[in-house]
């Protein structure tokens, strides 16, 4: 029987980020994972005013769905610590860790792990500086998920984001090295790789839409990958994973150069710690390739919560 079985379960979704509307999907589904399982769940929006909300309907737990900056930064997991509320999900550190991908690309390469080359710069020096690295690049936000505001310039060519008046001068970036290659993820469940996915996006890469709309990309689970490649994805995974000091669930993803003999051409890019549990998202997808159901997934994640206040 679950611990929580007669609590009161809230479940944050929608929040202020970029990625709201995906959250409002992620959150609703989980609600009605825990619906299905018995729960009662409290749907709550944490657009405006999530403190007060939570002190005035005192959950005993918390399901995290929130997606980007406010919810999967650490600052949403260090209210919850103060309030003495436990949550899914990973913790304060792990979470700011991961969301800040320079200052995780640190911790994967201090542990071994193989990262693009990478430069941390603001969209105001890249402008009037241009491209730090040679050759094909990628520019993304330093603290922003699901590809938003990602460009991929193969030749360099910084026009299309020198034409964007919608960015703070004096925003983070970090330039790195593209890699050719194949686009591989692979999730951890309860400090355990499930799976290697290989994403083939139908046009360009594998953007916000692509994630999020039917029909612009295919998964492919398990990854038509040679089995030592596949190895190396999901110890790479799980080494990323401990080093932050991730829990519960948590996504990387990789760039396969297959060009290359064994791993050589294998890439860790980024770690996600509040991975997608929309219909199409790929956790859900491994899980499912592994026997566990929607709705196990859901109760597993909720039996991690822990408050570390």
């Amino acid at each position: 029987m679950s611990r929580w079985k007669n609590a009161r379960v809230a479940v944050l979704m929608g929040g202020r980020s970029a990625e709201r509307e995906v959250s409002l999907v992620s959150g609703s589904a989980c609600a009605s994972a825990l619906e299905e399982a018995g729960f009662s769940p409290i749907r709550l929006d944490a657009a405006d005013r999530l403190v007060e909300q939570l002190i005035e309907l005192r959950p005993d737990v918390c399901f995290n769905a929130l997606h980007g900056r406010l919810g999967e930064d650490g600052r949403v997991q260090g209210a919850l610590d103060l309030l003495g509320i436990p949550y899914t999900h990973s913790g304060v550190l792990a979470s700011a860790l991961a969301m800040d991908k320079p200052q995780a690309k640190r911790v994967f390469q201090a542990v071994g792990l193989r990262c693009p080359q990478g430069v941390e710069t603001s969209y105001r020096e890249l402008t009037e500086r241009g491209a730090p690295l040679d050759g094909p690049i990628v520019v993304k936000p330093s603290c922003e998920g699901s590809s938003v505001g990602v460009l991929i310039a193969p030749d360099g060519n910084l026009a299309p984001l020198a034409r964007r008046n919608d960015v703070d001068p004096d925003q983070r970036l970090l330039v790195e090295t593209y890699v050719e290659g194949r686009e591989l993820t692979c999730a951890v469940l309860d400090d355990e790789a499930l799976a290697v996915t290989e994403i083939v996006p139908r046009e360009g890469f594998y953007d916000y839409r692509a994630k999020y709309t039917a029909g612009y990309a295919d998964h492919v689970v398990p990854a038509d990958i040679p089995p030592e490649t596949a190895r190396t994805v999901m110890e790479w995974t799980l080494r990323a994973h401990r080093a932050l000091g991730c829990r519960g669930t948590s996504r990387c993803d990789f760039r396969w150069d297959s060009r290359l003999p064994g791993a050589e051409g294998l890439y860790l890019l980024e770690i996600n710690t509040q991975p997608g549990m929309t219909p199409m998202s790929l956790v859900p997808e491994q899980a499912a390739q592994r026997g566990i159901s929607f709705v196990d997934l859901v109760q597993r994640l909720l039996e991690t919560a822990q408050c570390d206040g």
